[in-house]
């Protein structure tokens, strides 16, 4: 029998930015759209294992350019050829972002004779569109935006990705208050968090609280970090939330970040933190996920309870 591994891994990039990726089901998501001299090798070696030679999702949470950068967009594109690019609703107000937009849509205009290819801007009329978000269910769930605003870090896509052995939570930049009050209300997020990307970088801007983290409770936060650590991410106080709240921090400034299931898929997931530009292991730690009872319950029983339980994305 085939071997079912869930990955995630963050990526040095060598400047300021966040590159992630995420494995599951064999559907492997590139979040962000960044390729620098340095991840481009360790993504290269990160598809090979998971014996992909193309993505099948591009998933971009802002237009800041530190998340989506239309030079490298554009190599992406061309070296990837990902089927399904899922790109920030709002309308881009930077130069980077404007020629970004472009490219994805002349991406679609060129590939449009192949079947299967799709293109989503993530807006509150494409999330109301779809079906709501079951526990117990295994669907990837897109919160937000429920809405647009002036402030562009708040109009990021948040994502929960549900497929495989442990979830994990991409919060883009996000800042308000009220944004983090809403989503720690949803039970699939209270209950089904195990690994967070903490939002915008780990800035302590009012969006990551101590009611939050209590309400979410994620075992493990990441946070990306260039050589330097020039904003000085995570700031302190979200590091002192996280101890407070005995969730394990864990940074792409001593290397790469990876995170698998060990063994079958019973919710038994390890965190590797590298030593940058190197496959040395600098720390090793292992997790429980939060859902791993479920997973040792058959598929009908898991059928039947999402049946009778849904809750709003």
């Amino acid at each position: 029998m085939k071997k079912i591994v869930t990955r995630f891994r963050a990526y040095q990039l060598g400047n300021a930015g966040s590159s992630f990726s995420h494995f599951a089901d064999n559907y492997f998501t590139l979040i962000e759209a960044r390729l620098t001299d340095i991840n481009k090798v360790t993504l290269a070696l990160e598809l090979k294992i998971c014996g992909k030679s193309q993505i099948d999702c591009l998933h971009i949470t802002s237009w800041d350019q530190d998340h989506c950068s239309a030079q490298q967009l554009e190599t992406i594109l061309k070296t990837y050829l990902p089927k399904k690019i899922e790109y920030p609703g709002y309308i881009p107000h930077t130069d980077s972002g404007k020629n970004s937009l472009q490219i994805i849509k002349q991406y679609l205009k060129a590939n449009k004779a192949q079947k299967g290819i799709k293109v989503h801007p993530i807006t509150p009329l494409y999330i109301d569109s779809l079906d709501i978000a079951k526990e117990f269910g295994y669907n990837d769930v897109l919160h937000h935006p429920k809405f647009l605003g002036d402030n562009s870090n708040d109009n990021s896509t948040i994502k929960h990705f549900r497929k495989g052995s442990f979830n994990l939570l991409s919060l883009g930049d996000v800042e308000s208050s009220f944004i983090a009050s809403r989503l720690s209300s949803q039970k699939t997020i209270q209950k089904e968090t195990d690994v967070m990307i903490l939002a915008h970088h780990g800035a302590d801007n009012g969006f990551t609280t101590s009611n939050f983290l209590k309400k979410t409770k994620p075992l493990v936060a990441i946070a990306t970090s260039n050589y330097d650590n020039q904003f000085a991410h995570p700031k302190q106080n979200i590091r002192d939330l996280l101890y407070k709240h005995e969730i394990d921090l864990f940074t792409t400034k001593t290397g790469d970040i990876i995170i698998e299931s060990t063994n079958e898929h019973n919710g038994r997931f390890k965190v590797t933190n590298l030593i940058t530009g190197s496959t040395k292991v600098s720390s090793t730690k292992y997790y429980k996920s939060r859902k791993n009872k479920r997973l040792n319950v058959n598929s009908d029983t898991l059928r039947a309870r999402a049946n009778r339980r849904s809750f709003p994305r």
